[in-house]
């Protein structure tokens, strides 16, 4: 029986951002979509996901935006943090995936530095250095 890849004692690093036209691995633990449109080319199957949680994503009309300017970087993550802000449900719900092991953000943007799931990794990062008693 193989080995199961050991989960690091910091809840913070089992966050973990990767695209989703690389393989998937074991290591990944639990993979979330986390992109509002499903990638394009991408077999369902293929994906091997635990979850798509569009949800989490930008609102459409703030994707768009970005995707006009994307040297509006500074301004998106601001935005996106205040969108965050108030879907504390599926915040809560991904922190808790994290405390319990690795969660590995899935997205399909090409630029590897600004794109939303990186937001969200420092987002729930910040949430589970600082959580309340509530979070899950």
């Amino acid at each position: 029986m193989p080995e199961r890849p050991s989960v690091p004692d910091n809840p913070a690093e089992r966050l973990r951002i990767k695209r989703i036209y690389r393989a998937a691995r074991v290591s990944d633990g639990k993979r979330i979509l986390v992109d509002r449109l499903w990638p394009r080319g991408v077999a369902k199957d293929r994906a091997r996901l635990f979850d798509w949680c569009k949800d989490i994503a930008p609102s459409d009309a703030l994707r768009r935006r970005f995707h006009a300017d994307p040297d509006a970087w500074e301004d998106f993550q601001a935005r996106y943090r205040a969108e965050l802000d108030q879907r504390d449900d599926l915040v809560r719900q991904i922190a808790g995936y994290a405390r319990e092991g690795v969660v590995t953000l899935i997205y399909s943007a090409k630029d590897k530095e600004h794109n939303n799931p990186t937001v969200l990794r420092d987002y729930l990062v910040t949430r589970l250095r600082h959580g309340r008693p509530d979070d899950v």
